[in-house]
């Protein structure tokens, strides 16, 4: 490690590469490079090899990063490159950042907007959002001077501190870069709309494979996951039109102390219960809500029918939810689907709905069961002297110095327990008594 706290570095050595990293940050990665190679020689030549084999491939690492973000930067010191393209309904803005004379690299952000903006008004926005929370350069070069250009950079000034340009070059090296910039928001565009269609594509094919009155635009899947009923969580993930909704993913740690051990039915209400009485309050509450206009449960006619009784029971009766269960040898391809007021069926082996709607399940399945390892591991962390009545943070820190462990003071006899300062010989007996059991 080489943070000083650990004892394995120097101050004065841990200043030196906070130096370096500086230095690297601001371009001057060759001075670096030279510094390192000279401390490698001398190491080499004191017969310090493996120094020296360390030295070594820190060079190659930086060589190979100063390789990477050296494009040429066309003499420009800092600034961000911004082009904004419209197309579809949709935009694309491709930001490059150029820090030090080096291209730092770059991302393509895909802005909501309406149907009725244009360029100038995408890209106004846009920025405004972007320099919320981070760093103004002093130039910002971009295909379309947005709408109220002025009060931006003035705005922008106040930030930073510093003169803060917004160009839209109209000939040499600049213009090339922000022609090129338009070049990636494009093609990242059309990747886009590409994704988008074929997405669309599968979703109406669903639609029809399970029969439904229209298209769903957010789809919410649930799946539980425990080992013997410990530790439980509920996974609910999002997909629509556009994929996957990451950011609207839900975890729920299954709360109630009476369920059975194990009893999916009961984890099943108790997840419906809570995301959709929220909803509800929500939605009494005038607030802007989205509502789900196809649940995909994972379990078959007994899971189905809990959920349809807690979306009766709070009024959502219109909300379609379908189970799907997997097949007998739990193969994919032979699920089974229940939808109300059907019989039981099956979709074919090659259908695209059938193939989505499995990538939608397994989607759930892996982040239920990340959730529950996580909540797992967080909970064999957990000290047991943590569920010991009367061992608080002061009585918990002296047992631990005065055993070691958690374990060492499981071993311990009430005389050795109640040697302890601030351990009674209840409150011995009562510690005791817990590892007992």
């Amino acid at each position: 490690c080489s943070a000083p706290c650990t004892g394995e570095i120097s101050f004065e050595d841990y200043n030196t590469m906070v130096e370096e990293a500086g230095d690297f940050l601001r371009g001057k990665s060759r001075a670096i490079i030279k510094h390192l190679s000279d401390e490698m020689q001398q190491a080499s030549d004191d017969m310090e090899f493996e120094t020296a084999a360390r030295l070594r491939d820190r060079i190659r690492a930086m060589s190979a990063i100063a390789m990477e973000s050296s494009v040429h930067a066309y003499g420009i010191e800092e600034a961000d490159i911004m082009a904004v393209h419209v197309d579809g309904g949709q935009a694309c803005v491709q930001v490059f950042f150029y820090r030090a004379g080096q291209n730092w690299g770059g991302r393509a952000y895909f802005p909501r907007i309406d149907r009725s903006d244009d360029e100038a008004a995408v890209i106004s926005a846009f920025m405004a959002q972007f320099y919320e929370d981070k760093p103004v350069p002093r130039l910002i070069l971009t295909n379309t001077i947005p709408l109220e250009h002025t009060l931006l950079e003035e705005a922008f000034t106040m930030k930073a501190g510093h003169k803060v340009e917004i160009v839209r070059p109209q000939r040499g090296d600049k213009k090339s870069l922000v022609e090129t910039t338009v070049t990636n928001a494009r093609e990242a565009l059309g990747r886009k709309l590409a994704e988008n269609s074929a997405q669309s594509k599968i979703l109406d094919e669903m639609t029809e494979a399970l029969g439904l009155e229209s298209r769903p635009e957010r789809i919410e899947i649930y799946d539980n996951a425990h080992i013997q009923g410990s530790n439980a969580v509920g996974g609910m993930v999002v997909a629509g039109p556009e994929g996957f909704r990451k950011n609207q993913y839900r975890k729920f740690n299954i709360r109630d102390d009476e369920l059975t051990p194990g009893d999916d039915y009961g984890m099943m209400r108790e997840v419906m219960r809570r995301r959709f009485g929220k909803l509800v309050k929500d939605e009494d509450a005038g607030e802007q809500v989205e509502r789900p206009d196809l649940l995909l449960i994972d379990g078959g006619a007994g899971q189905l029918a809990e959920v349809l009784a807690i979306l009766d029971e709070l009024g959502l009766d219109d909300i379609t939810a379908v189970g799907v269960a997997k097949g007998p040898d739990r193969d994919a391809g032979k699920e089974h689907f229940f939808m109300r007021g059907k019989p039981p069926f099956m979709l074919p082996l090659k259908s695209p709905a059938l193939y989505y709607i499995q990538r939608l399940r397994d989607e759930a399945h892996r982040f239920a069961n990340g959730a529950h390892a996580k909540r797992r591991s967080m909970d064999i962390k957990k000290n047991p002297l943590d569920e010991i009545e009367g061992v608080g943070p002061t009585r918990k820190k002296a047992l631990l110095h005065a055993f070691g462990s958690a374990k060492a003071v499981s071993r311990a006899s009430i005389q050795d327990l109640a040697k302890i300062d601030g351990i009674n010989l209840a409150l011995a007996e009562r510690i005791h008594a817990f590892f007992a059991r």
